[in-house]
């Protein structure tokens, strides 16, 4: 009696590959260097090794928990046009005090949606003839800018610096003041 030889089992495809571009939520736009196996307190993982340019930083990504962590690819072209085309919304002038503001506009920074990223710029951009912003305003409105820059630049291939003037651009055609809101009870 002849026994069937066992196949091997086929090696599962993962998501994201070396050289592929992703989202981390909290970090913005990083690229996969590699996918590695370490053992960590005992347990072999399979990790992807994300590099941060823009933050000089390497992230090591569980591959079982990357969905979980909110890990994603780079946005499509259709969802991109939908966060630049935020920016031609009214900003929203809320009433509230700042440090609740800045809580929430800090989560949609680290939420790592585009269109919610491209509110926070709308909502903070200063046209050159308004008040100018607080430093922690100003650091909010570049953290977002430049994320939701790095990401355009990505989707329609075109360098850092094109992707940013086409923002500003962007805010500079479609500055209407902000519509105040109510005060909140």
């Amino acid at each position: 009696m002849a026994t069937k030889a066992k196949a091997k089992p086929k090696a599962k495809k993962l998501p994201y590959a070396a050289k592929d571009y992703v989202v981390y939520p909290t970090h913005g736009v990083g690229q996969v260097t590699n996918v590695v196996k370490e053992e960590i307190a005992g347990f072999e993982l399979q990790l992807y090794v994300i590099n941060f340019a823009a933050e000089k930083m390497t992230l090591r990504v569980p591959v079982g928990k990357a969905a979980e962590a909110g890990l994603r690819k780079i946005s499509s072209k259709d969802k991109m046009q939908t966060a630049v085309g935020t920016l031609k919304g009214r900003a929203r002038a809320k009433r509230t005090m700042w440090s609740r503001r800045a809580q929430e506009y800090e989560a949609k920074i680290n939420s790592g949606d585009p269109v919610a990223i491209a509110e926070v710029v709308r909502d903070l951009h200063r046209p050159p003839d308004q008040p100018d912003q607080s430093y922690s305003e100003r650091q909010m409105y570049e953290a977002a800018m430049s994320r939701l820059a790095l990401e355009l630049a990505l989707v329609e291939k075109i360098e850092l610096e094109a992707a940013t003037a086409k923002l500003a651009t962007m805010l500079i055609k479609t500055a209407p003041p902000p519509a105040p809101e109510t005060p909140e009870s």
